[in-house]
């Protein structure tokens, strides 16, 4: 039996505190449903369908009325009427119902967003939990604990590609032009990440260092590149379409459309910071914020002086602007997703009030694919949050646990989890959204698209 010493000894290990929280937060999580609870109370719509066909007989052969005694010849020609269109107001009605747990079960991509979320939180709290705790970079990765934060930290983000693969090529997600044009800004992506990686050019524009990779390493960040900007295209613009109608835009003063005074600061504030933050890797703006006299231009010396952060706290604080961008992304997800079950009802308005006799089925279908495939769009407003958290967490591990460990060098490039490889991903992912979301919201301004 363990002595007492022996059952300290245990309990404070740091692979035992890991695992113990893995293992508890899993059973948690099994039971009290967050993912159900994150969705419920939001309002979903259905339209009714057309079950009332039209009347016939209004459109069919009258017979004529004739006085007696009165010939065909001395008939007046009398004028036709116009046809009338009577619109049956049934048609117009749209019913308004509250997700619940039953409804949500039923929804495609229910069960790969609750499995998700549920992973991520686990590796975050994991990632977290080891930035408290006490440990030795000498004393290996499993003794120290950091295998399982780094193990659950490479699976979820290896779950949130195999996402982003499996909705991306959900057929009646998205239009075709619209996958055809993420394929082709994936490759774009590709290009630009190889002459990036290998310092051709972007030396004096962003701040980022690739010396500890070498060869197959800086393949693999040019095709991670790739595939970051081929997936995050199609939930960037829906994105953008939550945003413009929940900041209301279109000014069009619909209750049942925009959102409160708080969801639509928290919107605001989400694409402010994303910007900020995304800007703070780009060298011009950068020197903007440090005092290090050695990096600031003869210009920026003449335009700011000596305000600014020295090299170190600016490094901490483009962390903590990773991690509240991050978090802000998840806090306005209620508000995007109800966003997104708004815009069908606001197609249904337009078809509404589009001509005196107007045609529902669009409107119709909009209302119906919007519904079915609300979990989808949840997915794609919560993975690309979810991955820059996920990096950031695996930035913070440290950075000579795993060049240690030969026998895990030779099954995985170690490199890749260097500290600052895994933090310019996490950058990058926030970058490419931001820069997404700024060129689709421009268009949106200038009227070359809109919400339809």
């Amino acid at each position: 039996m363990l002595n007492s010493s022996s059952l300290l000894l245990l309990l404070s290990n740091n692979l035992f505190l890991q695992s113990a929280l893995a293992l508890s937060l899993s059973l948690f999580l099994h039971f009290i449903k967050i993912p159900s609870l994150l969705l419920s109370a939001l309002f979903t719509y259905v339209h009714p369908d057309d079950v009332a066909p039209s009347n016939a007989s209004s459109n069919g052969v009258r017979a004529a009325i004739r006085r007696p005694g009165v010939n065909d010849s001395e008939l007046k020609p009398r004028r036709k009427s116009k046809e009338r269109f009577e619109f049956d107001e049934n048609k117009a009605q749209i019913f308004r119902l509250k997700l619940s747990d039953g409804h949500l079960q039923t929804r495609i991509y229910f069960v790969d967003f609750r499995s998700a979320f549920n992973s991520v939180f686990v590796s975050l709290s994991c990632l977290l939990l080891h930035c408290f705790l006490k440990k030795s970079e000498d004393s290996g990765v499993v003794k120290n604990g950091s295998f399982v934060p780094i193990l659950l930290g490479v699976l979820g983000v290896g779950r949130i590609f195999v996402l982003f693969v499996k909705i991306s090529f959900e057929r009646s997600a998205s239009k075709l032009a619209d996958k055809q044009l993420s394929v082709v800004l994936g490759f774009l992506g590709f290009v630009v990440a190889v002459v990036l990686v290998h310092g051709v050019v972007g030396k004096g524009i962003f701040d980022v260092c690739f010396d500890a990779v070498h060869g197959f390493e800086k393949l693999f960040i040019a095709i991670f590149m790739g595939c970051i900007s081929c997936f995050l295209y199609m939930p960037a613009v829906r994105i953008t379409h939550a945003f413009w109608l929940g900041t209301d835009q279109l000014r069009c003063n619909l209750p049942i459309v925009s959102c409160g005074w708080f969801a639509r600061l928290l919107l605001h504030a989400n694409y402010l910071f994303m910007v900020f933050t995304s800007m703070l890797w780009v060298k011009p703006f950068a020197d903007l914020l440090l005092i290090d006299q050695n990096v600031r231009t003869e210009h920026v010396r003449e335009l700011v002086g000596n305000v600014g952060m020295q090299k170190s706290e600016f490094s901490n604080f483009r962390l903590w602007c990773l991690l509240v961008s991050g978090l802000l992304q998840i806090l306005s997800l209620r508000s995007n997703v109800q966003m997104y079950l708004n815009e069908a009802v606001f197609c249904w308005y337009q078809r509404l009030h589009a001509s005196k006799v107007p045609d529902l089925g669009y409107s119709r279908a909009k209302v119906f694919l919007h519904n079915h495939f609300v979990c989808l769009a949840v997915l794609q407003f919560f993975l690309p949050a979810s991955m820059v958290l996920l990096f950031l967490g695996l930035s913070q591990v440290g950075d000579n646990l795993l060049t240690n460990c030969q026998g895990i060098c030779s099954l995985f490039p170690c490199s890749l989890l260097d500290k600052e490889v895994t933090l310019f991903m996490a950058w990058l992912v926030l970058f490419v959204w931001m820069i997404y979301t700024s060129v689709t919201l421009a268009l949106f301004r200038q009227g070359i698209l809109y919400v339809s």
